[in-house]
């Protein structure tokens, strides 16, 4: 068994795509419309859905925005220069609202950031870098 993919739903799938892809760097897998049930899937990643777990936009058409519940707690991806990465995505507009930095009582490195519908991402720093540049 593996874990398949995350759905997340959004209110604008162009504007979610768009951040998923041009900001943290995704690629758009596949995308079809379900006009029977008005609304659109679109799976972004970073690999193969055959060899990882991806990210199912799902677009319920008509619906421009979702209350997130306080069940859901964030995304987390792996990064290999966590500076770096922060400083790239806020200079194409996305929002970090937690700089890297350890995490409290820990020694990992981590920061968040936050998709358009509000949504929390977390990024983690998986090389053995740790200091601050």
């Amino acid at each position: 068994m593996r874990l398949l993919h995350t759905m997340l739903r959004v209110g604008d799938l162009e504007r979610s795509l768009r951040f998923y892809i041009e900001v943290l760097g995704m690629k758009l897998l596949r995308r079809k419309d379900y006009p029977g049930g008005s609304y659109t899937l679109a799976f972004v990643g970073y690999g193969d859905e055959k060899d990882t777990t991806v990210l199912e936009l799902t677009h319920n058409w008509g619906t421009e925005a979702y209350e997130l519940g306080s069940g859901f707690g964030h995304l987390a991806i792996g990064v290999d220069d966590i500076y770096a990465t922060c400083t790239a995505i806020a200079a194409k507009g996305g929002r970090v609202v937690r700089e890297p930095g350890p995490k409290q009582h820990g020694t990992t490195v981590i920061a968040f950031v936050e998709d358009p519908d509000g949504y929390k991402v977390e990024l983690i720093q998986t090389s053995s870098r740790s200091d601050a540049p």
